[in-house]
């Protein structure tokens, strides 16, 4: 079920319906499941993972994804699935080493790179690519982080798995009409600049089996 066509609070109505694990007085080293919707920080540039209908004006002409430094922009939620052509269960803890998708909520396309140049940086365009959350495997990144899964208090970096850029922001900043939001893009090289972290957002709760599997990963 992808929740792209209706607003903000629509998708937030159907996620109180099917159980969730809040934010809110959760523990700091809670996992990150499938089915959650997040926002998503890069901790050198402090700013958000964003989308919106705005495309680029050169490479592929696709959506444009960039970084903003607003807390309460919704088109800086995503939904975190499986790679392309699999389903990863609501619930289920992303492991270190996982490929996933990042659906925009907002727009329903999926984060994307390909060999095309970004804008500004010259670095790995990232756009935002398909149709109500179904694209294709240029939409895959593998999730890089230390540890057996991917926790809530911890840094991860995004690798495209198909051409082994890490998305990045490095502070290039556009103009009209998206004054002041930042470029965000694919680097080759790891650095400081691709560091993300899961910040505000709606959190699926494991199943107890889950976290049965997850607490003995941890011993």
């Amino acid at each position: 079920m992808i929740w792209s066509l209706g607003s903000r609070m629509a998708v937030l109505s159907l996620l109180l319906l099917g159980g969730l694990w809040s934010a809110v007085g959760a523990s700091n080293t809670a996992v990150v499941t499938c089915g959650s919707v997040v926002k998503l920080l890069n901790t050198r540039h402090n700013v958000r993972l964003h989308s919106h209908d705005v495309r680029y004006g050169s490479g592929s002409g696709q959506q444009s994804v960039t970084g903003v430094t607003s807390v309460d922009d919704s088109n800086s939620y995503w939904r975190i699935r499986g790679k392309t052509a699999t389903v990863c269960e609501r619930g289920t803890p992303i492991k270190c080493g996982q490929p996933i998708r990042l659906t925009h909520i907002n727009t329903g396309r999926n984060l994307h790179s390909h060999h095309f140049t970004s804008p500004l940086s010259g670095n790995q365009e990232v756009s935002a690519f398909g149709e109500e959350g179904e694209g294709d495997y240029l939409d895959d990144w593998t999730v890089l982080c230390n540890g057996p899964y991917w926790v809530r208090d911890g840094e991860v970096r995004f690798k495209h798995s198909s051409t082994d850029v890490l998305l990045s922001v490095t502070g290039e900043q556009y103009g009209r009409p998206i004054s002041g939001q930042k470029e965000v893009h694919g680097m080759a090289q790891p650095s400081q600049n691709n560091y993300w972290k899961a910040m505000e957002g709606i959190f699926m709760k494991p199943s107890e089996l889950l976290r049965a599997e997850v607490h003995h990963a941890e011993l």
